[in-house]
């Protein structure tokens, strides 16, 4: 099998030792006809500008490759598509299926697996208060740290718990204050927030870097430890532990989520309005039910993914969830070939839909028709 790159430099013909691509017909892929290619366009269509204005990512990946960058200059000189049909041949005329499979002994995370993760949306504070007091922290400016760093790599930064315990203290400031410590947890895993202040301003967080550490689940250790089964393992049941077991200095709860060395900055992004998206790594505006996190040292950004999965839907049932995703964004905790964190939306609603996500799926990668093929 000859390689294929995916992006300048990148040469994926295995994927890395992780994963070898097959392609497939559109035709294989079980609901391609029926899915709504208009709102995967209009996606897709974002990262096409993003990448031809060479504008730099919020979480650097590989460079798009000259191929995709061809193809974004080509269907940039299109008119709008009318209607999802359209949208759904020019799809087809533009790009290859490529079925995502494992090779013998890979990681389980390049077999076909699926999370949620969603905008939270909360009350909190430009102030500290009995109410608000758990701060979300902005980025030292005075360290050699970018939130553009490629790897993340070496911890250069104190890890979770020696931040709560004042290791930043005057060098990262509060950006504001919400009510507790899994509040402030939940923010940062999800990497973006709209805060409502008392006065009933909102504010948009993003995220503006993070300490270096790796992430740790907290949910898989409470399941690990007997805590929580997994059968019950869900975000409200996992708040609730944390709340009920104290967020104290030496309590329970507080020493959990320090099992998460991993730490996320903030800084506020007045620029978004309220009916915008949260921004991902890639820096374009998250579409919910569209755009998805995947493994940045694998897959460059913008690419098309066709995801078919049985997920949770209403109550506690599984329902097919066939579609077309764009990759926009990226996570410390998303690693694998066939691995990626659907992008649910904003609030409770969708906070708890993201959340019931740990499940199997069908990985199909879009590659441009002139790119090299295995």
């Amino acid at each position: 099998m000859s390689d294929t790159t995916l992006a300048d430099g990148l040469v994926v013909g295995e994927l890395n030792g992780r994963a070898v691509l097959h392609e497939v017909a559109f035709d294989d892929l079980r609901g391609f006809a029926g899915d709504d290619h208009l709102a995967a366009w209009t996606a897709f269509q974002k990262s096409c500008r993003h990448s031809l204005a060479g504008v730099m990512a919020v979480r650097v990946g590989p460079m798009p490759s000259l191929a995709f960058l061809r193809l974004c200059a080509d269907v940039g000189k299109l008119p709008p598509p009318a209607n999802a049909e359209e949208a759904r041949q020019r799809f087809q005329t533009f790009f290859k299926p490529y079925r995502i499979e494992p090779v013998p002994g890979a990681n389980p995370y390049d077999d076909g697996f699926l999370t949620g993760y969603y905008e939270p949306e909360v009350a909190g504070s430009l102030q500290h208060t009995q109410e608000f007091s758990e701060p979300l922290l902005s980025l030292p400016d005075d360290i050699a740290y970018a939130s553009t760093n490629a790897t993340d790599a070496a911890p250069i930064l104190p890890t979770r718990g020696e931040i709560d315990g004042g290791a930043l203290k005057g060098r990262a400031n509060p950006v504001l204050f919400v009510r507790d410590g899994i509040e402030a947890f939940m923010i940062q895993v999800q990497g973006s927030a709209r805060v409502r202040l008392t006065d009933g301003t909102l504010v948009r967080l993003a995220y503006a870097g993070r300490n270096g550490h790796p992430y740790t689940s907290i949910g898989k250790a409470l399941v690990d430890d007997g805590q929580i089964p997994m059968s019950e393992m869900s975000l409200n049941r996992l708040k609730a532990w944390v709340r009920d077991n104290g967020q104290g200095t030496n309590d329970a709860g507080r020493k959990l989520m320090q099992r998460n060395r991993s730490y996320v900055f903030f800084k506020r992004s007045d620029a978004l309005s309220p009916d915008q998206g949260p921004i991902g790594g890639e820096g374009v505006e998250l579409t919910p039910l569209r755009s998805i996190a995947v493994d940045r040292t694998l897959w460059a950004y913008g690419l098309p993914f066709w995801i078919d999965a049985e997920l949770p839907g209403a109550g506690t049932a599984t329902a097919p969830l066939r579609r077309l995703m764009i990759a926009q964004d990226t996570g410390t905790a998303i690693v694998g070939a066939a691995r990626a964190d659907i992008f649910y939306g904003t609030g409770d609603e969708a906070g708890i839909a993201a959340g019931n996500v740990r499940h199997k799926g069908t990985f199909t990668v879009l590659l441009p028709r002139t790119e090299s093929a295995p």
